[in-house]
């Protein structure tokens, strides 16, 4: 059975977005790979080194979530990346492996460099050391593992591309030692907000979050963008461009949705009925994950059990790799 290897910043709760996307492939591939899930929160602290205390809270936090989704820690490795010293180490290995202008032509390194130089409005003096190797940091988290395969969207292929290039340099140096990783990638698109950005985040303040009350639930519905053109009720639309459609698509069903679709074309569908019926699907739908998110709540010790049991798997995994790696760099001592 092939190792795969994927992993997340605990910087907050799981938003549809993550259920759709890599949630979706993530509960398709558990049965099917050796899966470590990294609970990474070496990399959160790249961006939030100052706040601490919200990482490690977030470290429970979205375990619950992964659990709460489908995620089974019979056949999920769940770890926590600060846990495993050798990955630190196996990163001041690799430093030595990649130049400082590689890092910043990665493409996705320099997408979030302008984002920063852009929000401090300087001249990117708030980049830290941390923050622009921490593609290194992610190549030693795959590697570490021996990960065969990573499952990634598009954006995210720059950074294996740059974990291949650590592997290759790495074996031409000290011999054949390291897995090159091969991609699996997500078949799943990116989901939309409800204000119809292409992106759906926290910093948007466009997600519907796993953990949302039913009276949160209701006011971003009632928010959610619809067909500007619609302007009283009995105004044909088109459902394609609405939101409220676009979310009735994905926690409604198929009979429904096609009601609902042929409704709007015809102008017999009000936007706020709409918006009322998807807060009822949006609730159907998330009550089994809440349900069992709640068991998690008031078990933490379960959390515990998992979050300790994975990390060992993977501290175990970590030390057959790392006597490879220190034999191949002759500091076996």
């Amino acid at each position: 059975m092939k190792t795969i290897l994927t992993g997340l910043r605990p910087t907050g709760n799981l938003h549809l977005g993550h259920y759709f996307g890599a949630g979706k492939t993530w509960r398709e591939i558990q049965n099917d790979y050796d899966f470590y899930l990294e609970i990474a929160d070496v990399q959160a602290l790249t961006d939030n080194f100052n706040d601490p205390e919200k990482v490690r809270r977030n470290v429970f936090e979205i375990t619950k979530d992964l659990l709460a989704i489908g995620l089974d820690p019979e056949k999920v490795h769940f770890f926590i990346q600060s846990k495993i010293p050798e990955i630190a180490e196996l990163t001041v290995y690799y430093s030595n492996l990649v130049t400082v202008a590689r890092l910043q032509r990665n493409p996705t390194v320099k997408t979030e460099i302008a984002q920063k130089k852009e929000l401090f409005g300087n001249d990117g003096e708030s980049i830290t050391y941390g923050f622009l190797g921490y593609p290194v940091s992610q190549a030693a988290d795959i590697t570490c593992f021996e990960g065969e395969v990573v499952p990634v969207g598009e954006d995210q292929l720059p950074l294996l591309e740059q974990c291949r290039e650590i592997v290759r340099k790495f074996n031409s140096i000290y011999g054949e030692t390291l897995v090159e990783p091969q991609q699996l990638l997500s078949k799943t698109p990116r989901i939309k907000g409800l204000d119809g950005n292409d992106k759906m985040g926290k910093s948007l303040g466009n997600a519907i979050y796993l953990v949302d009350d039913d009276e949160t639930i209701r006011q971003k519905i009632m928010g959610a963008v619809t067909d500007p053109n619609k302007i009283k009720k009995d105004d044909p639309a088109n459902p394609d461009i609405c939101m409220v459609y676009y979310y009735h698509k994905l926690v409604n069903k198929e009979e429904n949705n096609q009601r609902i679709c042929e409704e709007c074309k015809k102008g017999e569908r009000g936007c706020v009925a709409c918006k009322k019926e998807l807060i009822e699907a949006m609730h159907e739908f998330l009550a089994p994950i809440q349900e069992k998110r709640k068991f998690y709540e008031e078990h933490p010790e379960e959390v515990n059990k998992v979050l300790d049991k994975g990390t060992q798997d993977a501290k175990e995994k970590a030390v057959e790799t790392m006597k490879k790696v220190k034999q191949a760099m002759k500091i076996d001592y």
